[in-house]
């Protein structure tokens, strides 16, 4: 790894629970019947200010002491790249999927307010029968989803009916748009996503093949032939992370002769702390080095086609509900 990585992606509870993750289904349900339906929109959570960055830390920790060193070295990071937008973003997100379902929609963080547990109240409060779970992360690991999903569980206790979508990588509309944004360059394109522990492959985890699958049906869509996948944003601990890392796969490309680098981070979906630093501070100081032209693509964020493409995951998993509950 080239550059310190920042925070963990996973609490120590949650890691002890990859044990024996395979055949993951796409979409698992409680049914019950006539519901009212609320969606509960779940992303990672971002600090607003640099005062919140030690509880924020710690949170992502599980409580355990935090490093001064390494809360200050978060804190640069977030000066330099003036913040991050994933709250402001994902609020837009969550506005624009409730307009498009005419469905209350809430919002839900892992590591930050508003949390998980509150959207659960606000949801119940209004009336909600039924909680269609939806984690803006398309692809599934026990180390990631996992956690969203044991959450919204725990904060539910079962008071309604929950519809969770687990996996949705190979989902039409997502790999529409990501095609749209790779499609007709000449560049070299590099598809990435967060590392994760390498322990997670003898577990049978099925995240590095989701994002290789995602991988290759966007560039076939696109008709993209020069591209290769790489991980970023790899946390400093003391075991394997999944690689290799965006830093090393640009100096294989450009030992191999590579001179123009396109990134498509498919494994996130919208601007903060691992696309505005991992790729468009540290990424691209490593490719000037190289002598490497280095762009990424933009980010979906709250692209119409994408909140679209979001509403079609929600309609799906309610109309499996129904069919089933209709047997």
């Amino acid at each position: 790894m080239g550059h310190p990585g920042p925070p963990p992606a996973y609490e120590p509870n949650e890691v002890l629970r990859t044990r024996g993750a395979r055949n993951v289904p796409k979409v698992s349900r409680t049914v019950t019947k006539d519901a009212r339906t609320a969606v509960v929109l779940m992303a990672y959570g971002s600090p607003e200010r640099a005062a919140d960055i030690p509880a924020y830390f710690s949170d992502i920790r599980g409580g355990r002491p935090v490093r001064p060193e390494a809360v200050a070295e978060l804190a640069e990071r977030y000066r330099r790249i003036g913040g991050s937008p994933l709250n402001e973003i994902t609020e837009a997100q969550r506005a624009a999927l409730e307009r498009e379902l005419g469905l209350p929609v809430f919002v839900g963080m892992k590591h930050w307010d508003p949390w998980i547990a509150d959207a659960v109240e606000r949801a119940l409060a209004g009336g909600a029968e039924r909680l269609v779970g939806l984690v803006l992360a398309p692809h599934y690991s026990r180390l990631s989803i996992g956690g969203y999903r044991e959450r919204l569980e725990r904060a539910l206790a079962r008071r309604a009916e929950l519809v969770f979508v687990e996996s949705w990588h190979d989902h039409g509309p997502y790999l529409d748009i990501l095609a749209e944004r790779v499609r007709g360059t000449e560049a070299h394109v590099v598809f990435t996503a967060h590392s994760l522990p390498e322990r997670i492959l003898a577990d049978g985890d099925p995240y590095r093949d989701q994002l290789l699958e995602t991988s290759r049906l966007v560039a076939a869509r696109a008709g993209v032939e020069r591209w290769s996948f790489a991980f970023q944003s790899e946390s400093p601990t003391r075991e394997p992370w999944l690689g290799p890392d965006i830093l090393v796969e640009l100096g294989n490309l450009h030992a191999q002769g590579v001179r123009d680098v396109l990134v498509a981070p498919v494994g996130f979906v919208c601007d903060h702390l691992e696309i505005l630093w991992d790729l468009d501070v540290a990424a691209r100081e490593r490719a000037a080095e190289l002598g490497l032209a280095l762009d990424r693509i933009e980010s979906l964020n709250a692209d119409p086609a994408f909140v679209q493409g979001l509403a079609g995951l929600v309609r799906k998993a309610s109309a499996e509900r129904e069919r089933i509950g209709a047997r």
